[in-house]
């Protein structure tokens, strides 16, 4: 082979591996293009899907957040005896197993709103136990007088927890 011909050769070769490279790269740019917009749209339509679930979940937290109200609790779980420590537990018990029942709901709202519920829950028992704790509560009514004299001097913890829950529903929108 002479020079003529390694020229010629690469004058057709160069243009070649120039317009491949051309090529592949924009069919690259183009397949990942298209991938993005592939998931865009199954994340819109996932959001969409989603969004009657999660405020479902944001009802059933309110729905909660109202039934361990201490005002609430203490009308609608009556003692069943005079006792103030079976009434403490049966009260506690109530509010434990209310909590049990919503637990699924965290994986559709935020941690944050979680945590607020959460905290509402535990005040809430600590509310009922300090009230069962004092030396002048020594009956199961005496226990509710004690805790629903407390609430007309102060928020529930669960009043707090639900505007909370009602601020990030309404920033959903």
């Amino acid at each position: 082979m002479n020079f003529e011909s390694i020229v010629s050769l690469f004058s057709y070769t160069i243009p070649t591996i120039v317009t491949g490279l051309i090529a592949y790269y924009f069919f690259k740019e183009h397949t990942k293009n298209e991938d993005g917009r592939r998931r865009f749209l199954l994340k819109k339509e996932m959001q969409v899907n989603a969004m009657p679930i999660r405020l479902q979940a944001y009802e059933r937290m309110a729905l909660f957040l109202e039934r361990i109200s201490p005002s609430k609790l203490l009308i609608r779980v009556q003692p069943t005896s005079t006792d103030k420590d079976d009434y403490e537990l049966l009260l506690i018990s109530t509010i434990e197993q209310e909590f049990e029942h919503n637990l699924s709901q965290q994986i559709y709202i935020t941690d944050d709103c979680w945590s607020v519920i959460t905290t509402a829950k535990n005040s809430t028992i600590q509310l009922i136990r300090k009230a069962a704790m004092l030396e002048k509560t020594d009956s199961a009514n005496k226990i509710r007088e004690v805790v629903l004299s407390e609430m007309m001097e102060k928020r529930a913890p669960s009043d707090t927890a639900l505007s909370y829950v009602k601020k990030e529903v309404s920033d959903m929108w």
